[in-house]
């Protein structure tokens, strides 16, 4: 999915699984293999419920396009198109399937009859938008929440208000009925869940514990538990006779729109803004199965020591834990509150730490998939973020304050702060033996430090622009800088001096060595990926089949082949073999992934491939891949991505369109300039 999901349900007998999306579209999955089965389209804007009818047959939607849609399950077409006055919230089935609910802006309740499509009824009384309505399992009964924040009763036959629940502060998001008709849960922007007493007309119980607001509520099969989905992007687990929590389920990257309950009581499943559906373990509060892949661009990419795993982490606020062999998605760690900047593996591979623009360090399990440590002494964003070596047992994070901090891995305990440098320092890396820190920042400098005197050894200058990357060679001989002045320097640990520049890219994000220290790989804004042989300083492959700016490189460690995952500005994640054959390096694409679709490939890249003329001639000149207009496209993109959203996650639409203005601006100017070239 590739859009974010704002209402989710189960068929009646738990066979499918439907999900509302914002682009309007409705995606139907099998549950027996969560494999895509139907796509039903018709609607203009989100979705922002969905239910199916008691016999599975229909799905009805409604939408902020004012309609609610009748879908034929079986041939996936619309049978029943009712038109609002005002977008619709919410849509409700009675229990025999022969009357349909509506809440709309316009404060009204409508009943609908669902073989004629006529409105049959009108409930007015709302002071406020009618935000959510439910019917009760006899049917007899109808509850509707409002942004009047209250809770109204409503008696189906005689069509009038019975009572109104007053408590809430705040609107109300949904509401729910116990399967045994006796309780009304409401879930409310106030961050709180309340149980209403039927009979009594009582508030039983208020459910605190939520630190943002409450967008859906469900209770269990025998209506023993209470499940409740909040912006915070956390579920939370509630006993409904004592209103005590007894679990919070984290994992989602941004806030959750909507749960739903299998039929068979086994699992919850829940809905993001960050484009993924989980599926909860109820017992446990695990999750078993992950949708999606990241929606917005991967600034960081790792593999672990084994080469079995991948990590990857994205300004969508989640990082991603993927198989290597196969490229399906494991686990999503979400808890970080702002875009991830970076993400590393331990040693061992038993741990992964993060920085992000949150300000925070997070140190995680990787079995359990739970946040041990979050370290907070940085006073702006961490832009790097690397374990010790041999052991693993400290920590290092390098930030936009001009610091880097030392943590013990272990206690999550502050070690020590490197002072030095001018500017943000943007990358962190150990040596091999763990003795030294080198790092780069904006200064247009490096530094290499000694961990244990906590002493600056020596300063490498050469670069013409900030250098945003810095690692050592297997070997721990040599040091390879990465620079927006567009070249890759090799310096010499023992003489502390340059032995090698390397040309090519226009500016470059990351730099690192092969596992043999033989080859080098650098990924660019202009959509490449060169492959350096360290010898010789020779360029042997270009690959360019990128849709944006590549963030990250990394060599998987492996016996038998050399292989390269990279991270991209359209959220993409591949892994790529390098094969060399009679002494030509060919690049192979092994899989994809891209807005949670999984591809595998086969194709296989020689060198460079595409050239235009004009490609040659700006070749020639300046050893560029690819055309211009393409790499400075990706350079406004990426001046947006490092500004605007790490700085304010939710930017107004107004901004959007003069950012979109002026990048087509840029594009035009230097098509015109690329043409006068070309002449």
């Amino acid at each position: 999915m590739n859009s974010a999901v704002w209402s989710c349900a189960y068929s009646p007998d738990g066979t499918s699984f439907a999900v509302g999306l914002e682009s309007g579209n409705i995606h139907v999955y099998s549950t027996l293999n969560w494999e895509m089965i139907r796509t039903l389209k018709g609607h203009t804007h989100e979705i922002r419920r969905l239910v199916y009818s008691p016999d599975g047959k229909l799905v009805c939607s409604g939408s902020w396009d004012k309609t609610v849609r009748l879908w034929d399950m079986e041939s996936g077409k619309c049978q029943c198109l009712l038109n609002h006055a005002s977008e619709v919230r919410f849509v409700a089935y009675s229990p025999h399937g022969d009357q349909v609910a509506s809440a709309s802006n316009d404060n009204k309740i409508r009943l609908w009859d669902p073989a004629t499509g006529l409105c049959c009824q009108i409930l007015s009384g709302h002071e406020d938008k009618a935000v959510c309505v439910v019917y009760s399992p006899k049917g007899n009964q109808l509850a509707s929440g409002s942004d009047d924040c209250t809770v109204r009763l409503w008696n189906v036959v005689a069509k009038e208000c019975s009572h109104i629940f007053v408590g809430h502060s705040r609107r109300i998001m949904a509401i729910v009925f116990s399967p045994q008709g006796n309780q009304v849960a409401s879930a409310s922007l106030d961050t709180t869940i309340r149980l209403w007493d039927v009979e009594s007309e009582h508030c039983r119980h208020i459910l605190e514990g939520h630190s943002s607001f409450v967008c859906d509520v469900m209770y269990s099969l025998n209506g023993d538990q209470v499940f409740s989905g909040s912006n915070d992007g956390t579920v939370r687990v509630w006993d409904a006779q004592s209103g005590t929590c007894s679990h919070t389920m984290t994992g989602h990257g941004l806030g959750i729109a909507c749960v739903a309950y299998s039929p068979k009581g086994d699992v919850v499943a829940s809905g993001s803004f960050d484009t993924t559906v989980r599926l909860w373990n109820v017992s446990v509060g695990d999750s078993q199965h992950i949708s999606s892949g990241h929606s917005q661009l991967v600034g960081s990419i790792k593999s672990s020591p084994k080469g079995n795993l991948i990590a990857s982490c994205s300004m969508d606020f989640s990082i991603r834990l993927w198989d290597a062999e196969t490229g399906v998605c494991l686990k999503v760690l979400g808890g970080h509150v702002g875009p991830v900047l970076s993400v590393t593996f331990s040693p061992q591979g038993s741990q992964i730490a993060s920085g992000g623009a949150d300000k925070t360090v997070r140190l995680w399990d990787i079995d359990t998939g739970t946040c041990k440590h979050i370290l907070t002494d940085h006073t702006n964003r961490v832009n790097s973020v690397a374990y010790s070596l041999p052991q693993g047992d400290q920590v290092a994070s390098a930030g936009e304050d001009k610091t880097v901090q030392l943590w013990d891995a272990a206690t999550g305990e502050h070690c020590g702060t490197l002072h030095g440098h001018a500017d943000e320092v943007t990358s962190v890396v150990y040596s091999p033996d763990g003795s030294m820190v080198a790092i780069s920042s904006k200064d247009k400098t490096m530094r290499l430090w000694n961990v244990g005197t906590m002493t600056c050894i020596n300063i490498f200058q050469g670069h013409l622009d900030l250098v945003q990357d810095v690692v050592f060679s297997p070997q721990g001989d040599q040091l390879a800088s990465a620079s927006y002045d567009g070249s890759v320097k090799l310096w010499n640990l023992a003489t502390r001096s340059c032995c090698l520049t390397l040309y090519g890219h226009l500016t470059i994000e990351s730099v690192v060595f092969s596992p043999k220290g033989d080859l080098l790989a650098s990924c660019s804004p202009d959509r490449t990926v060169r492959l350096w042989e360290v010898a010789s300083g020779q360029c042997r492959a270009v690959v360019q089949n990128f849709q944006g700016t590549v963030y990250d490189v990394e060599w998987i460690p492996t016996s038998d082949a050399n292989y390269l995952v990279t991270g991209c500005e359209d959220g993409s994640v591949l892994k790529w073999q390098v094969i060399n054959e009679e002494g030509q390096c060919h690049v192979k694409l092994c899989w994809a992934v891209t807005n949670g679709q999984l591809m595998l490939e086969g194709t296989s890249t020689k060198g460079v491939r595409g050239l235009t003329p004009l490609n040659k001639r700006l070749l020639k000149q300046r050893s560029i891949m690819g055309g211009m207009g393409g790499y400075w496209s990706s350079q406004v993109r990426w001046a947006i991505a490092k500004t605007m959203m790490v700085y304010a996650y939710r930017i107004p639409r107004w901004v959007l369109a003069l950012i979109m203005l002026l990048e087509l601006t840029v594009l035009i100017v230097f098509v015109k300039a690329l043409m006068w070239i070309g002449q």
